[in-house]
């Protein structure tokens, strides 16, 4: 499966937006470690196309993520159980839109994402510190690449992690 990347430039007032540059959000499910179902996971990461380059685009998504009160680490928050964190996930119409304070990002989700988010109620959220430039908006993103971003050590342990629970619209 081939996740669909689907960019919002940022509009993030609290840093500068300049600095963080483009955002990118990607969902995909697959395996989770710890019982059979898939989990439904979502990446958010800036291209590095902020003012300063890829250094400084690394810079404010921590200072984003400190300011929402997600740690960066290994370690993730669960959303539920956290008083007041502000970032939401709200999925309709096989849409996923994500929203953090002056920012919002979506991107177009595939059926076995839903299946999964219907199943367990919420996803696993990571939001990259460190920029992925060449998974651009309209370069496509294979398995592979996207497992060797992910599984990247460096990565993993400079992001966000947040299990987020999803929200729906009730007609």
């Amino acid at each position: 499966m081939v996740p669909d990347v689907t960019s919002t430039p940022s509009a993030v007032r609290a840093i500068s937006p300049a600095r963080l540059g483009t955002l990118v959000v990607i969902a995909w499910s697959g395996e989770h470690p710890d019982d059979e179902r898939d989990m439904p996971f979502l990446l958010a990461y800036a291209l590095g196309d902020g003012d300063g380059g890829p250094e400084a685009t690394g810079t404010a998504a921590r200072e984003l993520l400190d300011a929402v009160g997600l740690p960066v680490g290994t370690e993730y928050v669960d959303a539920a159980e956290s008083t007041g964190l502000p970032v939401t996930l709200l999925v309709e119409a096989g849409q996923a839109v994500l929203t953090m304070p002056h920012l919002t990002a979506q991107c177009t989700v595939p059926p076995e994402w839903l299946a999964a988010v219907g199943e367990r109620g919420h996803v696993y959220f990571i939001f990259a510190t460190r920029p992925w430039p060449d998974a651009a908006p309209g370069v496509p993103v294979t398995e592979d690449r996207l497992r060797e971003f992910v599984g990247d050590e460096a990565v993993l342990s400079t992001a966000a992690h947040c299990l987020l629970p999803v929200r729906q619209l009730r007609g």
